[in-house]
């Protein structure tokens, strides 16, 4: 069953701080509430913007079913329907929500897990710094870090899996090719997954 889970972020920038929400009597949590029940049935993440912040809906891992050949372990990510599936066996796979890689960052393909990290440093790409030239150039690792609470490196590509700081963007494709989760759902993937596990990446 898909729940919407709501946050609210404030003084929110390239790299986000988190905050609380608040009703001031305007009426705005009102609209938001009504607005989360209508998303509940609905597929397409929604953001809301508030004069509290941003107000997002966000579709809630859980346990499905789900046939494949493949050994228990192994990481499918359905990049079309941005859906990642652990293949926990016996017709069955926890599935989480992922933002994907936007127009011409979208990839397919077989890999590894290479490393895990907790609290990752991110070190932008060339390509990155080339398209935003304002990025720093190295970022210690922590809750502004945009790689989020753990990483997972796909053999020795520059692609991962990885926790993000803008979960509102799940559902959607921004990234420059890493699959990105919400902090929670990347800590729970990170404690299942091996190193060495198979990622297939389908698009």
């Amino acid at each position: 069953m898909k729940l919407p889970t709501v946050f609210a972020l404030l003084g929110l920038s390239l790299f986000g701080l988190t905050g609380c929400v608040t009703d001031d009597g305007t009426g705005a949590m009102a609209q938001a509430t009504t607005r989360t029940r209508q998303a509940a049935n609905d597929r397409a993440p929604w953001v809301i913007q508030t004069p509290f912040g941003i107000m997002y809906g966000q579709t809630q891992r859980e346990t499905v079913q789900y046939s494949s050949r493949e050994a228990p372990g192994t990481i499918i990510v359905d990049t079309p329907n941005r859906y990642l599936y652990y293949v926990l066996g016996h017709d069955q796979a926890m599935r989480y929500s992922i933002a994907v890689g936007g127009e011409g960052y979208d990839w397919a393909g077989t890999s590894t897990i290479s490393n895990k990290r907790e609290w990752p440093d991110w070190t932008p790409t060339p390509g990155e710094l080339k398209r935003f030239p304002n990025l720093p150039k190295h970022m210690a690792g922590g809750e502004d870090n945009p790689l989020g609470a753990r990483a997972l490196y796909l053999g020795a590509t520059l692609y991962r899996i990885h926790g993000t700081n803008e979960p509102w963007k799940l559902g959607t494709a921004v990234s420059s090719g890493c699959i990105r989760l919400s902090n929670e759902d990347i800590v729970d993937l990170y404690n299942r997954s091996k190193i060495g596990a198979k990622v297939i990446v389908r698009r």
